[in-house]
Formats: C-alpha cells, sequence, structure tokens
C-alpha cells in the first residue's frame, strides 16, 4: 500500500494546469461502446479509475490507442460478450464504480449486460435504483444472481418511454441517456442531472448522430436512431480539481495561478470560495489566488452561522465538500457544513480533530467547523484515506500542518488526482511518495 510522507509549512507559487475531468471521462469512455467506428477523446486524465475502465474496454475486445498525452482512441466493433461471464471481468468491474455505465451502451447495442456491484469509494449507501428502474421502463428485464451478486439485463430491443427519476442521479441520467439513444422512439427524461459533464456527454452523443433536445436541463427528450458513428470529443477541466488547488492555496497562504479551467462550467464554485473570505480573480480563463495571510468566513445576512451544503447542479457539488471543510479550518469564523448526499464522508474529520482543527461531528452528515484565524496550525498526524475527496482534503491539511504527516492508502488519492504529488511538488511542496 503506497504512502505520501508530507512535510507542511511550504508555501506554493506558480502556475498548475487542471487535468481533464474524471466523472466526464468515465462518461464518455462508456459511451464509446454505442459505435461500431472509432472514436477519438482528448484531454483523458491519467487516473487509476479512468485508466482502470480503459483496461476494461480493451479486455472486453474494444480497440484502443494512445496516439499522445491525453488522447486515446476507442473502436467498438469487436465486442466480445463472452468476458462478461469470466471472473476477472467481474473482479475488474466491481472494483471501479463507474462500471456502472456500461449498462446503459450495452443492453441498448447488445441487448445484455451483466455487473456486479460496483465498488469505488467508502463513503456510504450508493443505490443504483435509478438506474435499474429507468432501464426497465426503458423495457430491459433485470435479474439479480444471488451466488455471483451481480446483476443480469436482457433486452429484445429498448423501447422509448417517459420517466420521471427519483433522484437527478449523474451516473443515473448517463446511463439512461446512453440506453435511450438507441431505443426505438421517444424517451422522456424529467428530473434528470444537469451538470456540465452531463452535457459534455450530450453533446459527444449529438456529435455521435444522436437526436436528444433540452441540453444543460432537467428534461431531456431523446428521439432514437437506429445506428452512431464515431467522432472526438475533447474533456473539460476538472472542477473538482480547480477546487482543490484554490482550497491549497488558501491553506498554505500561497499564491497560485489555476490555467485554463473553463471558468463558465465552474458554476458556484468560485463564489463559495469567496464567501470563505478567500479572494478568487478570473483573469480571461485562468484563476489567480493571492496569498492570503488571514480570511473571514461571511455569515448570512441575519449574522446567523454560514451553511454550506451539497446539491445536485447548479448547486455546490459534493465533491468538494470536504476540501470546504478542511479549509474551514485555518480561517476567521465558523460554518456548519452539511453533506446531505453520503453518510459517511465526514467521518475523515477525527483525524483533522487529532491535528488540532476544532471540529463538531453533529451526526454522519453535518459537521461545525470553528475555525482557529491561524492563531495556532494544524499538528502533522497519520492518517488513512477512506475516499478520493476525504484524501485530497487529508493532504491539503497536511500540507498546512507543522512538522511530518503521513497518508496511507493513498492509491484512493490516485483514483482521482493524476500524479498530484509531482504536481505539487513543482510548485513548492514537499511530498513523498514511498
Amino acid at each position: 500500500m503506497a504512502s505520501f510522507i508530507i512535510e507542511g509549512g511550504h508555501k506554493l507559487s506558480g502556475e498548475i494546469v487542471p487535468q481533464g475531468a474524471k466523472n466526464e471521462a468515465l462518461q464518455v469512455i462508456c459511451a464509446t461502446l454505442l459505435t461500431p467506428e472509432k472514436v477519438t477523446i482528448h484531454n483523458i486524465p491519467d487516473i487509476l479509475d479512468v485508466n482502470n475502465l480503459i483496461v476494461l474496454l480493451n479486455e472486453m475486445g474494444v480497440k484502443t490507442a494512445h496516439p499522445g498525452p491525453g488522447t486515446y482512441s476507442f473502436q467498438a466493433d469487436d465486442v466480445n460478450l463472452d468476458y462478461l461471464q469470466t471472473e476477472e471481468f467481474f473482479k475488474k468491474s466491481a472494483s471501479l464504480r463507474g462500471s456502472v455505465m456500461l449498462v446503459g451502451p450495452l443492453v441498448a447495442r447488445f441487448g445484455y449486460a451483466i455487473i456486479p456491484k460496483p465498488g469505488g469509494d467508502k463513503i456510504g449507501r450508493r443505490r443504483l435504483d435509478t438506474h435499474f428502474l429507468g432501464i426497465q421502463k426503458l423495457g430491459a428485464e433485470f435479474n439479480y444472481n444471488t451466488d455471483r451478486h451481480a446483476y443480469e439485463v436482457k433486452s429484445n430491443g429498448l423501447r422509448g418511454a417517459y420517466m420521471l427519476l427519483d433522484e437527478a442521479s449523474v451516473t443515473g441520467t448517463a446511463n439512461l441517456l446512453m440506453a435511450s439513444v438507441l431505443a426505438e422512439g421517444k424517451t422522456t427524461i424529467y428530473n434528470a442531472a444537469c451538470e456540465p459533464y452531463l452535457q459534455q456527454l450530450t453533446k459527444m452523443l449529438l456529435a455521435m448522430g444522436a437526436k436528444i433536445n433540452g441540453l444543460a436541463s432537467n428534461l431531456l427528450t431523446i428521439e432514437g436512431v437506429e445506428t452512431l458513428h464515431g467522432c472526438e470529443h475533447t474533456i473539460l477541466p476538472d472542477m473538482i480539481e480547480v477546487g482543490s488547488f484554490i482550497g491549497m492555496a488558501a491553506m498554505t497562504a500561497s499564491e497560485l495561478r489555476i490555467k485554463s479551467v473553463s471558468y463558465n462550467d465552474l458554476g458556484i464554485i468560485p463564489d463559495a470560495f469567496r464567501k470563505f473570505g478567500i479572494t478568487v480573480n478570473q483573469e480571461e480563463d485562468d484563476i489567480v489566488v493571492p496569498a492570503q495571510e488571514s480570511y473571514t468566513i461571511e455569515t448570512f445576512i441575519d449574522g446567523s452561522i454560514l451553511t454550506v451544503a451539497d446539491a445536485p447542479w447548479p448547486g455546490l457539488t459534493p465533491d468538494l465538500l470536504s476540501v470546504f471543510l478542511v479549509v474551514a479550518t485555518h480561517a476567521n469564523g465558523s460554518v456548519l457544513i452539511h453533506q446531505k448526499m453520503f453518510e459517511s464522508r465526514l467521518f475523515f474529520v477525527d483525524k483533522l480533530i487529532d491535528m488540532g482543527a476544532q471540529i463538531i461531528l453533529c451526526d454522519p452528515h453535518r459537521a461545525t467547523v470553528i475555525g482557529s484565524a491561524r492563531r495556532y496550525s494544524l499538528r502533522a498526524a497519520n492518517m488513512v484515506s477512506p475516499d478520493i475527496r476525504a484524501g485530497i482534503a487529508m493532504l491539503i491539511a497536511a500540507m498546512s500542518a507543522k512538522g511530518t504527516s503521513h497518508i496511507h492508502n493513498i492509491d484512493q488519492i490516485d483514483r482521482g488526482y493524476e500524479a498530484i504529488d509531482k504536481r505539487l511538488n513543482a510548485l513548492g511542496a514537499s511530498i513523498t511518495r514511498i
């Protein structure tokens, strides 16, 4: 198990370019199964989750090529459905949460899919009802194999349907959108997620010949087509990395330029950091965070404590709440962090408390942070990363702490952040991988 050794107290300076978006990459790579023609995708991040998905597709018979940094081509003209029955497929797909988005394309094009209960972060129950109920409405049959702990999906041809999603699930919407584009007739998806990454998937499907109305809204209307063709697609910068870098600059009192962030696709993320008193300047498509020795959290207009909560787009992404929580530990003022969507994502705060942070874990969903206003530094600690986002929050805390910290199980961080130690060391951090 790999670990990071972090010597805290180093300031950062310089420029950093965010990687391609992890969540978008998982969606659009799965979508390459919808056509036998070649699809080329640019700005793919070199991270574990994405690399594991590419390997999985390759072993399914998808022809993959890697002509340059960040660029892959995929051609699914000879998919081996027998591979789906192998133990190797079960093992690899079970370890990858994004593998659930293989179901929609496989059932739409081949009429068959099998998927074990997917893995991923240890952040509590993440149900798949939205995916399965929607695909059932399109005419697929689901069976659960209790011996293999897997879902088997069959269809003699999907047919369009109206569906009102019980939650605006991002991966659920992606799965249903990919299934619907090859279904016969008209499909309506209401209460659809509309994150920029879903918008990107929609644009890619349109470029492949799909007929979709409602881009960027929560009401999608799809007219099924018989076949899709190849295309080229470029992935957005990762908004979670952008937010993580803003948090790092604030916690280490560093000046940092974050390049080419696709600012208009960041939603309320910059303003959410501004509510913490952090200066976030937009310069063309860059973000510049100046060095700040102090920052003060705003209160609500009536003087009550600020609450920061996650919500479906255009609300604040839940993937950044861990970063906001750790940034609040050095602030002047207090904030209530409300993680509504996952019940176990705040349990890492016990490590921050060990480091000297003043945090009250109210329940599995809420934590109150009383900022230190930099009256004292966090202490170094020995930590284990439970998931991607807690891992990056621990890394930010360790970079600002006094002394040398250890973070174990950093494979979790590598799942979502490309060569993060090398990129941060180039800015002045001191992170050693062992």
